[in-house]
Parts: structure tokens; sequence; C-alpha cells
């Protein structure tokens, strides 16, 4: 259900291909099909989409807008009640992308290139605000060719916004691991919960500690046997009454069996 779409085609899919072609596909396909049930059935018990194969669109091949970044910039794009322009967001992204010098459209250049593009629609005019990782790019500070290969007007208009003399003053911080512990939370922290914070973020990680344990869900296998067992760990419900053909179940809680 996480394949095709703005994502990647399906393992199945592309095992069969392979295949069909000579290829020998080592793909334990079977061991894959009871994780591709699971996230099938969670996906239509919480009403989320489940990906289905695009059509060609030549566009893709333009502005090599990842995945991932298409459902992020719908959602940001949705938020201001624009999500009518993300078409418009992929033509500008193919537009910064080539002014941009052709990066890598792979993580983190690929969110340099897409949030700049959202902003020049966003704002109704190209590079009147630019975010601060373009500035960085256009410095060099995401690698010394950036600025060869970036197109001269638009690196000069960049580096023309006050930020941009900021940023040219700034040198990597040089760190200890004990100061960057201490930074991000002190010794109470985990390494691995060290490393999230760093990589993903002090907010981030504090909404994923917020929304508590992992949710969960009936298997997709005994559906009803998991529901039963659902319903009997809920406090709120007093009444259950399941039937199904021949089948029928009531359950109640607080109430003692008469004689």
């Amino acid at each position: 259900p996480l394949a095709n779409g703005s994502s990647q085609p399906s393992i199945f899919n592309l095992a069969a291909n392979a295949r069909a072609l000579g290829y020998m596909a080592l793909v334990d396909l079977a061991a894959v099909k009871p994780v591709e049930k699971h996230f099938t059935f969670i996906a239509k018990r919480e009403g989320h989409p489940v990906g289905a194969p695009a059509e060609y669109d030549q566009a893709q091949y333009l502005h090599q807008v990842p995945g991932g970044m298409i459902s992020n910039l719908r959602h940001q794009l949705r938020k201001l009640g624009m999500e009518n322009r993300l078409p418009a967001v992929f033509d500008e992204a193919g537009r910064v992308r080539a002014e941009f010098g052709y990066p890598i459209m792979v993580t983190p250049l690929a969110q340099f290139v897409g949030s700049q593009a959202a902003v020049n629609i966003i704002t109704g005019e190209r590079y009147k605000e630019v975010t601060d990782q373009a500035i960085q790019y256009a410095l060099g500070l995401w690698g010394k060719e950036a600025p060869q290969v970036m197109a001269a007007d638009i690196k000069d208009r960049i580096l023309s916004h006050p930020r941009a003399r900021e940023w040219a003053k700034w040198t990597p911080p040089d760190l200890s691991l004990k100061e960057v512990r201490r930074k991000y939370g002190g010794p109470a922290v985990s390494d691995e919960e060290l490393v999230l914070r760093v990589i993903a973020g002090q907010a981030a990680v504090d909404d994923m500690i917020a929304a508590g344990a992992p949710k969960q869900y009936t298997r997709w296998n005994q559906p009803l046997v998991s529901l039963i067992d659902e319903l009997g760990r809920k406090q709120e419900l007093a009444h259950v009454y399941i039937r199904k053909g021949g089948f029928s179940l009531a359950m109640e809680t607080g109430c003692q069996r008469r004689p």
C-alpha cells in the first residue's frame, strides 16, 4: 500500500518484471506478503489512501521532486489554502533546480530546491524571500562547487539579501560530544535519542515522545479475535454485541452474572 503513486513501484511488480526479463529476483516474496497485508489492513482501517500506479508524467523527470517531498509540499500548501498551486510549485522546482546548477535531488539538496520553489510561488515573486538553505548553498557551505555551477544572476540575487551577510561570517561549530549531549538534553538522553535530536531536531523528537507508545492494531489475519480483545480493553464501553451469520457474542462490563 505504500508503493506506487509518488513513491517507488511495488516490489511485487518489480520482481515479476525482472523474472519476465530473464533475471533472478532474489526476494522472498512469501515473507513480504504478510507485511503488505498488515499495512493494507491498517491503511483501510485508518482511511489512508492506498498507493496506485501513476500515469507517465514527463515533468517528473524535469523537476525530480522526490515522493516524500511531494506529500509534504501538498500538506504544507493545504494548510495555506493553496493546494491547487502544487503543479506550479513543481514547474518552479524545475526552474530553481536548473538555476542551482542541477543538484542531485536527494536529501538535503532536494529540500533546498523544493522549499525555495514553494517560497517563490507562495510569495508571488521569485527570490523575493529566500531560505537559509538557499543562502548556504550559494555560499558554498554545502559544497564548494555549488556557487560555480549556479546561474550567476540568481546567486547574486540570493546573496544580496541581508541574511546572506550573516551566513557569510558563520563557521561550523566544533563541539565535543560532551557539549553536544549537554545541548540536546544532558546525560539522561540515550545515544539513540541524542542522534535523533541532532538529525531530526528537538521539536520533532519531542512530538514523537508526546505521541506516546506505538498504536496497537488488530491483526489482519484474525480481525474478529483481535477486535474482541481490543473492545474488551476499552473502559468506556459498557455493552458490546457482535453478530455474524449464526455467531453472536454479547459482552458487558460492570454487571454480575445472573443465576
